[in-house]
């Protein structure tokens, strides 16, 4: 079977199918997807057929068998040749928990980074800017497997220069290193950053203890997981944006929502605080326990679709986030597709946030 090309997906402004052609075009592309892993996938053909599921009656994208996210801690899934994968990413995971882990060839991770390229644009424009990234160096160890940590500082770090760290290896906040990174990029725009959680921890924590306000009304904060964290310290969206913009004056704070398992396919925040869904992805709510689609302002089970996974079976995830979609088409920003908002996890589901299961030892 020949692999699944999805490159002409690129020439498209991410937001720019509306619900009827975004479900014509991505339903198609979805079950050619789920074709290629089936043929090409032994566990994952395995699976279909144990649910006695038939891809030649699929005929929209939520009759794709999904697969629970933790199932990639349990099984190895790969959709190409094992000497063809060049790079292994692994779900941060806490002491004694399994990491999933996520085979990437080549083109693979070279279709997964100029989807994110296209996403980023839309976000802070084409051009390379100023980076400052709210993270210790050591989160890049390894260059065979990374974390999802890891792997998401450098996965950003294409969109920026001059890349400076803003903490040192034991997580403490290195001031004079930011003073003196500031102090190059006077009056730029700059590219901040980070896990939700480590930023409000270890950046606006300690500035806030110090008196410190950063100059950095000119920059704009790109920041996701952790949520569950700040949540167990009473802390809100709201609340998180005010407490940056009172240390350092930003005010574009653009939260995200991904996960290892389908790198390079993000979900945004927009102005009016709504995550959207580009045309290279989507999201459905399912009910529990039956699993069938939620409606509209209905709270469910997060299930996410992206082109983005072609060497191993990662296309159509049912996730351990209960979310809520709000509409399509119609948001205040403009952006075409779903737009919806994460209300939390599952009861008892794993903290498994990149900077949710941060660990650090002195």
């Amino acid at each position: 079977m020949t692999p699944p090309d999805f490159s002409a997906w690129l020439e498209y402004d991410p937001y720019s199918f509306n619900s009827e052609l975004k479900r014509e075009r991505l339903s198609s592309a979805l079950l050619e997807l789920t074709e290629w892993h089936a043929e090409s996938c032994n566990e994952y053909k395995r699976l279909i057929n144990a649910f006695q599921i038939s891809t030649a009656a699929i005929t929209q994208m939520e009759q794709i068998p999904f697969l629970p996210v933790r199932l990639f801690k349990e099984l190895d899934l790969v959709s190409v040749p094992r000497e063809e994968i060049f790079k292994v990413m692994t779900s941060s995971g806490t002491s004694g928990q399994q990491v999933s882990k996520i085979y990437l060839d080549r083109r693979t991770a070279a279709f997964q980074t100029k989807v994110l390229s296209r996403l980023m644009s839309h976000e802070i424009g084409p051009k390379r800017l100023p980076m400052l990234v709210i993270d210790s160096k050591t989160a890049l160890r390894g260059r065979w497997s990374f974390s999802a940590r890891g792997a998401g500082i450098l996965g950003f770090s294409m969109f920026g220069q001059d890349v400076t760290y803003a903490l040192d290896e034991g997580m403490n906040l290195n001031v004079g290193e930011v003073k003196s990174f500031l102090e190059r990029h006077n009056g730029a725009q700059i590219f901040v950053f980070g896990f939700t959680f480590m930023i409000w921890e270890y950046f606006v924590k300690p500035l806030l203890q110090k008196r410190i306000k950063l100059p950095l009304s000119s920059g704009v904060l790109l920041h996701g997981g952790g949520w569950k964290k700040l949540q167990n310290q009473s802390v809100s969206n709201d609340e998180f944006r005010e407490a940056v913009s009172s240390v350092s004056g930003i005010e574009r704070n653009i939260n995200y929502y991904g996960m290892v398992e389908q790198t390079g396919s993000l979900f945004f925040e927009c102005e009016y605080k709504y995550l959207h869904t580009p045309i290279y992805s989507d999201v459905i709510v399912r009910r529990s326990p039956n699993f069938a689609v939620a409606e509209v302002g209905e709270e469910g089970l997060m299930e996410v679709l992206a082109l983005t996974p072609r060497s191993y079976p990662g296309h159509a995830l049912l996730t351990e986030d209960l979310g809520i979609i709000h509409g399509e088409d119609s948001c205040k920003c403009g952006r075409l597709g779903k737009f919806f908002t994460i209300s939390g996890r599952v009861a008892k589901a794993e903290a498994r946030g990149c900077s949710d299961t941060h660990e650090i030892s002195h």
